[in-house]
Formats: C-alpha cells, structure tokens, sequence
C-alpha cells in the first residue's frame, strides 16, 4: 500500500540545480563546478526560490513573502539591490545571464532544470 505524505511532511531536497548552478542548503551556499558563490543568507534564499521554479516568473510581491516574510510593500528596493548582488555574484564565474528579469515584472531563472554536468568525487 503506497500512502501519499501530505505536502507539509514532504523531504525538502538537499539541492536544487538550473544549469551548471547548483545550490546546497546544507551550505546555504551555491556553487559553479567547485567555486562557491559565497552567497549571503538572503541571496541564499532568494535563489533557491527562484530555482524552485526554473523558467517561471516570480513577482516582487511573491519574493517578499516567500523570502523576507513580509505581505506588506516596503518603500525600498531591497529585492532588486539582493538580485543585483547575486547576479555579480554568478556573473564572476560566468553565469551572468541566468537571473533574468522578466518584461512583466519579477525575476525568473533562465537556464535547464537539473543537473549540470559537473560532479564532486564521493569523497565531498
């Protein structure tokens, strides 16, 4: 008998990809081939919800809930200046174009779900 687990019981993976971007939670930290991001806490966050969903669009609004827990609009630009900063971030080990803003408003991540081709021995 196979039973469903309801979705708040579900593993949260250990790592999410998009490309050759992999990203770690158990080092909070992402990583192109062996180089780190040496991401912030907030970077973090804000790139693994947006490679929760690869190629979807995620507004601003959804971005401050999900990552800074907020259902209010704050009068600073604190998403768009933690998007930058991730964005110089990839952009120094070649992935400057994978957070993209989309024409309609929001952030999405353009590159293929899944696995890059790139693997740590067995012994990381």
């Amino acid at each position: 008998m196979n039973i469903a687990k309801p979705e708040s019981e579900e593993m949260i993976p250990r790592f999410r990809e998009a490309g050759d971007l992999t990203l770690d939670l158990f080092h909070r930290d992402g990583r192109v081939e062996d180089r780190w991001l040496g991401l912030h806490p907030r970077e973090f966050e804000l790139l693994w919800r947006l490679v929760q969903d690869v190629g979807t669009p995620v507004t601003r609004k959804q971005l401050l809930v999900d990552v800074w827990r907020i259902n209010h609009e704050p009068e600073t630009n604190s998403v768009a200046v933690h998007v930058a900063r991730v964005r110089g971030k990839l952009a120094r080990l070649g992935l400057e174009n994978i957070v993209l803003t989309h024409p309609e408003g929001g952030y999405y991540i353009d590159a293929p779900a899944g696995p890059s081709s790139f693997r740590f021995s067995n012994a990381d």
